[in-house]
């Protein structure tokens, strides 16, 4: 299939759709932790420890840090090998860890079990896209990229609101082993699915090593790949460390009294808010790319220069008008989320386009949500949260303008990527 046909390939609905449901588990599973941190606290810390909150937002850090190690080791094997059967071996590691968290009789067995969450997804986050990058032609990839990552609003609502039921009727434990057999079973169904690139293209990329340096060293000479990856960075610093500590920050610093209360509504907000600002990101992006070239980056820049006061007013505002400051505020922060992979898939040539996603979820959490949780929790314990807040949200103003730079490189990175590909398949 060329860029010029409009077709996707046979399986490409069911993928998207087994796909999907597995990225709204990555993300319920994650943003559990985040809905019972003050449980976890309160569990493993005495209250008077003021370095209790920069302790349990290392929990977030040791996820990280083990998922970005990992995710380029298992970009390059889904480069070269059946990506469906590395995601479906990550889903599994990443259940059975968030399963074990729950029986963590101990703060250092907690932070084993998140490291090896972080694994598991190591091997799924750089392979997915690049399924879904295969079967669905460049004209409505971002539509398509948009559907996908609609499972973050909703699957980060969903943890946040299945983390604060599970939480007041059995108790904080129950959260994280209730989200393991659904895991599973998704992971099986991988098992079954098809690879999209045949054998002679498995075996043309496993033998073009000197093809493949030459290609990932023009990678990371793309400024738009570069300034893409930046942005993120600067976006993923803000967001984790928000996301993470939002629901204790209404709870315990603006006085908000049910926590369950505060997850179902950050949720419900989230989930509205993401789902239609994800798949309105996707939709212009393709709409507005007829008439300007770099439209994924015009559209992610402007989401993130307009949520940066919304931000500021879910701090200041009294409840529950912060309430309001808190749905626009997410809803400009997720405009970007399709346009944003959009773009990262089409200047990455596809020999390594699972690498190039890889490589792009290292540097955006090494220099972001591995970052902002715990130095959140330590300002926080020595000044307050809006010190906390306002400090690490700035940083969306920088990935506001880092987007818009990369606007007048896009059009030319894409079109050079599409160049090399049709003429190695020639």
């Amino acid at each position: 299939m060329t860029s010029s046909d409009p077709q996707p390939k046979t399986g490409a609905r069911t993928a998207l759709s087994l796909l999907l449901g597995i990225n709204l588990f990555n993300y319920i599973d994650r943003y559990i932790l985040a809905a019972v941190e003050p449980e976890i606290r309160h569990t493993f810390f005495a209250a008077d420890d003021i370095d209790a909150k920069a302790k349990t937002g290392t929990l977030a850090t040791a996820f990280l840090v083990s998922y970005m190690i990992s995710a380029p080791i298992f970009g390059r094997l889904a480069d070269r090998w059946s990506r469906w059967f590395l995601i479906g071996g990550g889903v599994a590691v990443w259940s059975l860890a968030s399963g074990a968290t729950g029986f963590a009789g101990s703060f250092l067995i907690l932070l084993v079990t998140r490291i090896f969450v972080g694994i598991g997804e190591g091997a799924y986050g750089p392979a997915a896209p690049t399924i879904l990058a295969d079967l669905y032609p460049l004209q409505i990839r971002g539509r398509i990229m948009a559907v996908f990552f609609m499972a973050i609003p909703v699957g980060s609502a969903l943890g946040y609101a299945f983390g604060g039921w599970a939480n007041g009727h059995f108790g904080w434990r129950w959260a994280f082993y209730l989200v393991m057999p659904p895991g599973l079973l998704l992971a099986v169904l991988c098992m079954f699915m098809r690879e999209p690139r045949d054998a002679e293209a498995r075996r043309l990329a496993k033998s073009q090593r000197k093809s493949r340096r030459a290609d990932l060293a023009v990678l990371f000479r793309t400024r738009s790949y570069v300034l893409n990856t930046l942005a993120s960075a600067a976006m993923t610093f803000a967001i984790g460390g928000i996301a993470f500590w939002t629901p204790t920050y209404i709870y315990e610093y603006r006085g908000q009294a049910d926590l369950g209360r505060i997850n179902m509504i950050f949720g419900a907000l989230t989930v509205v808010a993401g789902i239609f600002a994800t798949l309105l990101g996707g939709w212009a992006g393709d709409k507005l790319r007829p008439r300007f070239a770099g439209s994924y980056f015009l559209v992610s820049g402007i989401g993130m220069v307009i949520a940066f006061p919304f931000i500021l007013g879910m701090l200041f505002l009294p409840f529950p008008w912060a309430w309001v400051a808190i749905f626009f505020a997410v809803f400009f922060l997720f405009l970007n989320t399709g346009p944003a992979n959009t773009a990262l898939a089409n200047v990455t040539h596809p020999s390594i386009r699972a690498t190039g996603f890889a490589f792009n979820i290292l540097i955006i959490h090494a220099l972001g949500d591995a970052i902002s949780p715990p130095l959140i929790g330590a300002i926080a314990g020595r000044t307050n949260m809006n010190v906390a807040f306002v400090v690490v949200s700035a940083t969306v103003l920088l990935s506001g303008l880092l987007w818009l730079r990369g606007m007048k490189y896009l059009p030319a990175d894409t079109a050079a990527v599409e160049i090399a590909a049709e003429s190695r398949l020639a």
